[in-house]
This record gives C-alpha cells, structure tokens and sequence, in this order.
C-alpha cells in the first residue's frame, strides 16, 4: 500500500502511515499537511489545463515592492524611487519601466503572497526549484541525491513524454552561488530523469546543440550497431556506474542518443528558422532568445521549460548578472535595474505571452515568472534592497490561469502576507494541478519512501 491512504475498516489513517511520515520532517513535510494536502486533491487527477510549463527563473530575487506589489502608503526609507504606470487591467499598476508589460497584465495572474524561510540564495533557489524547503537555510547546500527534484523532473518521472520529444528541458546555465544550487536536476529520481541540458547561448551565432551531435570518430553505421556503442558509453562511464549519482546513467544515454536521429528535436532547436523579425521581437540578449527557443520547444511538444535569466546572482553590473542587486558604492539597484534587468524583462516577457497567444498556444500552456525570493520592503544603507523570502510576487499566465487577477495581499510594506499566504509548496501543487497531475501523486525517495510531490494545495482561486 502505498501513500497515506484509509483503512477500508476505520475510515482513518493507519499506524503504519502516520509512523512513515516521521521521517519525512527533513523536507517540512508533517502528517496535518499531508492529510489536508490528500483531502483537498481527492483521488482523482485533475483535468490537464496546460499542456506544457515554461518557467521563467529570475536568478538573484526581483524585487516584488518596485515591480508589482505598490505600496503608496508605506512610510519613508520604504518607499522606492520609480513612478507607477497604469495597466490593461482597470485599477492595477505597475513599475514605470515595464510599460510593455503593462499592456498584457490582462493576461497574467499575480500571486503576492508567496513565502518560505529560506534567506540565503542556494537554499531559497533549491526552495523555489522543488517546491520543497530543506532542513536548514545554509548557503552550503549542496546538490545531493537527499534533496528534492526539479519539478520538470517530477513531470519526467510522473507523467513523461510518449511523443518523442524531451520531457525537460533546462538552459543556458547551471546557477550557483558559490556552488551548484540544488533543484536544478532529477536527485533521487535518477540521471534517466534529469533534464536535457543545453548550456550554450541562444543569441549566438553559432548556437547549435553539441548534445546531440556524434563524435567525428563515431559514423551513422557505427551509431547503428548498438554492441559498439555500448562500449562506447562504458568506457566514457565506467568510473561513474558504481555511483549513486549515476543511477539511470545508462538509460538518459539511450532516451538522448534516441534524440540524435529526430528531425524533429534537431529543427526544434533551430532558431535560424525563425525570421530576423521575430528574433528581434524578443530582443537580441541570451535570456531574451531563451524565451523565443521556450515557445518552439512547446510548439514541438516538449512539456516541461527552464529558462534561467542568468547564471549568477548578479550585483553591481548592468551589463550581466541577476537580481542580487544589494548595492556598493556607485553600483546601486534602483540606478541597475532600468538599465538591464526591467528592459530585458519588458522586452521579453510580454512578446512571449502575445506570440503564444498569436499562435493558439497561450491556453494550453503555463507561463510562470518567479525568483527564489523577493527584495526587502526597507531600504538599506546602500540604497538598495536586500533578500526577503518571508512575502514576494510570482506571476502565472496562460494553461488555465484567469488573466487580470490577483491573489492574495501583502501588507502595508509588503513585508509579510495580510490576507491568503502562498507557500512554495501551493505553487508546486498550482503547477501539477494545472498540468493534469495530482499534487498527492507520490514518487519514492533515495530511501524508498513514498513522498507527494507537492506539499501544499493548489491556488485553484486563479484558475479559469
């Protein structure tokens, strides 16, 4: 038996069940939320309203209070320093220098409640990654088999591609922090579920996919006879077979290899076949051709996207980096982000929307924009804003979200949450439901136990 399910007797959760959720309190997961979790979802799935998930990782924590999440009346040394503009949607605004996107806020749901407890950037991206809170917030974290999987792995695992396309798929960058953040990859699910990583530049010339593409000693006819490639992959691997780490190695050779002889897959990443005018429609920079590469890959069938803005947290530059703009010496937020990271943002995020729209693609598939957390309400002593995971914005659109809506409400600083708080796990759950999969669904752990992939209840209020 597996899950916590009812005794046909009782009607009541057995010893059994509530003694193997004692383990589980490494990955915040206790017996109440799991009973409220299973009672919410039901035992069915749920209808799929999205087909595929682009999500859309802003590395470094945006800032929700100079973004999205107004706050008039806040109180000096809060207050940031742009002006708002009005939206498509009657009596919303947002940040003046993302006029583009204002014009498509119809089309997105705001969730402005989200919260964990998690302030140090690995430990919050993990977080943001997985849906799920480590047991303890430590820059140190590392990847590990112990640690929770990214949700396109999830969806690899529990409900795969049967079209020959790539379930996951994860570019241009492995984020980190000093190291590797976790969350990135399949974990305990095994390499067969990690994602098909492209960490090449989509606004190069000279992009192309070295993934897929054979060695200059290996032949089509020796691609053919599968005992020499074998040996092949053996001899690249044999110090790795014995390794937890590369548990399903062998199979994520063959499902990629597979790949090799696919048109389809080859053309999907094919970004010469689009005109100049709609690669420069979605702006020439890495993260803005990422966006573009996103919407073929669903177009082919791909389920499951990650598009990093970039692969460090950013700082003092306005020419590369995330959000991390704490502030030193000249280098302050609110001089950094009209410069880089809000035209980059507006020149991508509202083409993605209307060309998915254009294309009859947007209602079946979930566009998420979310980083690990947002920026502190109060200004510190560099002018600038800190790390704040306790209340920040995540945006959804398209797949079955109600455009134009808002859920949730901060309080008057945007410090915390006021009315109807968000956790990751109820984003997590959001996701899933939306892609048809139920949040309750369990996969099993490096120690075989059962766990649901989704500590939370879905956010059903945005739904259309």
């Amino acid at each position: 038996m597996n899950g916590f399910q009812k005794s046909q007797i009782t009607g009541a959760y057995n010893r059994r069940d509530a003694l193997r959720v004692g383990g589980l309190g490494m990955f915040g997961l206790t017996l109440p939320r799991l009973l409220a979790a299973k009672e919410s979802a039901g035992d069915s799935a749920p209808a799929a309203k999205a087909k595929s998930v682009i999500f859309l990782f802003q590395w470094g924590g945006p800032s929700h209070v100079d973004m999205f999440d107004k706050k008039d009346h806040a109180p000096d040394g809060y207050r940031g320093e742009y002006d708002w503009v009005s939206t498509s949607v009657p009596g919303m605004s947002i940040c003046e220098h993302l006029p583009e996107t204002a014009k498509v806020m119809h089309k997105v749901a705001q969730i402005r409640t989200v919260h964990h407890t998690m302030n140090n950037h690995n430990s919050a991206g993990y977080t943001a990654l997985t849906g799920v809170e480590p047991a303890t917030d430590d820059q140190r974290l590392r990847d590990s088999i112990d640690l929770f999987p990214a949700f396109g792995s999830v969806v690899d695992a529990v409900a795969p591609n049967t079209n020959g396309m790539p379930t996951f798929v994860s570019y241009p960058h492995t984020i980190s922090d000093g190291s590797k953040t976790p969350g990135q990859g399949a974990s305990f699910l095994g390499k067969l579920h990690d994602p098909l990583f492209i960490p090449n530049d989509p606004n190069a010339e000279d992009f192309s996919l070295p993934q897929l593409s054979l060695p200059a000693s290996i032949s089509p006819e020796r691609l053919a006879d599968r005992r020499s490639l074998q040996k092949l992959i053996n001899r690249q691997t044999t110090s790795l077979d014995k390794s937890a780490a590369a548990q399903g190695l062998s199979a994520y050779y063959d499902k990629t290899l597979r790949m090799l002889n696919s048109t389809r897959v080859r053309n999907a990443f094919d970004l010469t076949a689009e005109s100049k005018a709609v690669r420069n429609s979605y702006g020439r920079t890495t993260y803005g051709q990422g966006c573009l590469l996103a919407r073929r890959l669903v177009e082919s069938g791909v389920k499951f996207t990650t598009v990093y803005f970039d692969r460090s947290i950013g700082g003092r530059s306005t020419t590369s980096g995330g959000w991390d703009t704490h502030g030193f010496d000249d280098s302050r937020m609110f001089q950094i982000l009209p410069v880089r990271h809000l035209p980059i943002t507006d020149h991508t995020f509202p083409t993605l929307l209307n060309d998915l729209e254009t294309r009859g693609l947007l209602d079946e598939t979930l566009v998420v924009w979310a980083g690990e957390f947002g920026r502190t309400p109060k200004i510190n002593k560099n002018v600038s804003r800190d790390h704040w995971p306790k209340c920040y914005t995540v945006l959804l659109a398209g797949g079955g979200v109600q455009g134009g809506t808002v859920y949730g409400r901060s309080d008057r600083t945007g410090s915390f949450p006021d009315r109807d708080p968000v956790t990751t796990g109820d984003l997590a759950a959001t996701i899933y439901n939306l892609l048809g999969i139920s949040p309750e669904t369990e996969i099993r752990d490096n120690l075989n136990r059962p766990l649901p992939i989704a500590n939370g209840r879905p956010v059903r209020e945005i739904f259309a």
